[in-house]
């Protein structure tokens, strides 16, 4: 069953979303104003999306993805043998990541406000001992936020001023398929709370190609140029994101 709407993309474009299955697959297409199709498989499911020219057809559309089905299938079952945590139960000993090294969890009953206390290979969770395991998850959460809010001030501040901008205005934002986005007309970026369980070179790389959204929207030779000479090695950092141990949450 084909399902469409009409939205607004931040461009801003009128952009139609459809979903069609094709041998049993759900794919999302996105129609707007590009010339090429982009067929893509995104972590951490496998999720197939399709940009195409507004005026292609759903069945020139499912003809394309027919034609890929082999590399579809192959990439799916690359994300499916990523090292993935087991489902986090919030409780001691369990393995938590920050900034790419691995922690041991430790439960401490406390009565006091609920924090986390990072205790050399330890993160030391301090909650009333009536607090479920949501609440325990949402005190992780809300530690892995206020990390990155200390993190990314500095990162920027020296990026900004090596690329001679300003006004650049951030957010923290769960994300399913990004680990950051750009809105160049607003000045705006998001970063992906994930990133704070990644090495420190991850999280400067993406707020790196962020930034360079800012002279180029797409993702085009320019683009990369730019990228590369600000950076040489952000092929290597964006393979260790994507090859980096998996959430256990698999994203709805």
């Amino acid at each position: 069953m084909e399902k469409c709407r009409i939205i607004h993309d931040l461009e801003p474009k009128i952009v139609e979303t459809c979903t069609i299955e094709v041998n049993g697959l759900d794919v999302q297409i996105v129609r707007k104003d590009i010339k090429n199709l982009h067929l893509g498989v995104y972590p951490p499911d496998g999720r197939v999306r399709v940009a195409v020219p507004l005026a292609m057809s759903n069945d020139a559309v499912r003809l394309a993805v027919i034609h890929s089905l082999g590399w579809i299938k192959q990439e799916q079952a690359s994300f499916e043998a990523q090292p993935r945590q087991l489902e986090r139960e919030m409780m001691t000993s369990e393995s938590h990541y920050f900034l790419g090294k691995r922690y041991r969890l430790r439960v401490v009953t406390d009565n006091g406000p609920a924090k986390i206390v990072r205790q050399n290979a330890f993160l030391e969770l301090h909650a009333p001992a009536t607090a479920s395991m949501k609440q325990r998850q949402r005190i992780l959460q809300q530690w892995y936020r206020q990390e990155l809010k200390q993190l990314i001030p500095p990162l920027l501040l020296k990026w900004q001023g090596l690329l001679g901008i300003a006004d650049v205005h951030w957010g923290i934002r769960r994300m399913k398929t990004k680990w950051g986005s750009c809105n160049p007309t607003a000045r705006h970026i998001l970063f992906n709370l994930e990133l704070a369980k990644k090495p420190m070179h991850c999280l400067e790389y993406i707020l790196v190609h962020e930034l360079v959204h800012l002279f180029y929207r797409k993702h085009d030779k320019n683009f990369y140029a730019m990228l590369t000479r600000l950076m040489p090695k952000w092929q290597l950092y964006r393979d260790q994101l994507n090859d980096f141990i998996l959430s256990h949450e698999r994203w709805k």
